[in-house]
């Protein structure tokens, strides 16, 4: 049985497409309404087909929906929710996919009161964005975060989480708090010493455009294609999750502090436990099928 019928997706870039993907690729029955803010994206995903239906409004989107999905940047989530608020099914289940869950949570609350919102967010993507670039299988094997609260019917979140794992995703819920520190250090903090190196190496303007990218190893490498993600998305993260960021940004900086000190003073032992124990967080990543265990991250060098 399908845990819904007609699904609408509220913007249309890596997620909503992978989303609308994999919708019709796992539950060909579904119906699935797409929507979009920019006409150009709406357009693509009309000549792509991306969709059982491309809507020109949130309104008609989602007029008869069993479940939305917001697919939009954390901090355009309440003036997506509004946009849609007048023509929201009674009985419809709201859910989205941003990065961070408590500011999501109160601004879906206050922007559709009464609804039945099951907040979520799935651990999935790549640094390509738009229409084109999703793909079914995005959230095979991956996690999908639900943060349900005390307002959210155990029914509600149980059919999103079949959804989820319909679509091939691993379920797991926390509390919106929890999940904001998680992923402030899985993901987003990552991201931010990402943009830093990369901006720092942009700034050294006289060897930017030679020896950084001409002999850019792979460590530099895989910087770049994190600091490559959404812009409009990961500042939308960093000021909707900000307390639980800079809470883990001082951790890291007393961290680091400690690792220059052992560098400047040639405590050779520190450094070796150090790396020693972080290879072995490598090693449980793999074990756990969330990376690729082949060498070199399982570049291709055919």
């Amino acid at each position: 049985m399908l845990p819904f019928a007609r699904v609408t997706v509220i913007g249309l870039g890596l997620i909503g497409s992978s989303i609308a993907r994999g919708v019709r690729a796992t539950m060909p029955t579904a119906r699935v309404t797409g929507f979009d803010a920019d006409p150009e994206v709406r357009a693509v995903a009309r000549r792509i087909d991306l969709c059982d239906d491309v809507a020109d409004t949130a309104g008609a989107a989602v007029i008869d929906a069993d479940l939305v999905i917001l697919c939009v940047p954390v901090g355009a989530m309440a003036a997506a929710a509004r946009d849609l608020a007048a023509d929201l099914p009674a009985d419809a289940i709201v859910t989205d996919v941003g990065g961070s869950k408590a500011s999501v949570l109160a601004a879906l609350r206050e922007a559709l009161p009464g609804a039945t919102i099951v907040p979520g967010h799935p651990v999935a993507g790549t640094e390509n964005c738009g229409p084109e670039s999703g793909f079914a299988s995005l959230f095979r094997g991956r996690w999908c975060i639900l943060t349900p609260d005390g307002e959210t019917p155990e029914t509600a979140t149980a059919r999103v989480q079949a959804f989820w794992e319909a679509l091939g995703a691993n379920v797991e819920c926390m509390t919106p708090q929890h999940h904001d520190l998680v992923l402030a250090v899985t993901s987003h903090v990552p991201h931010l010493i990402a943009y830093t190196i990369v901006g720092t190496a942009s700034d050294l303007e006289q060897v930017t455009q030679s020896e950084v990218i001409k002999y850019s190893a792979g460590g530099f490498r895989d910087f770049t294609r994190i600091a490559a993600s959404d812009p409009t998305m990961w500042r939308d993260v960093f000021l909707n999750n900000r307390e639980a960021v800079l809470e883990i940004l001082q951790r890291f900086s007393e961290d680091l502090t400690a690792l220059q000190r052992a560098i400047r003073w040639g405590k050779g032992d520190e450094l070796f436990d150090l790396f020693t124990r972080t290879r072995a967080v490598r090693r449980s990543i793999i074990d756990q099928g969330q990376d690729d265990a082949r060498p070199d991250f399982g570049r291709a060098h055919e």
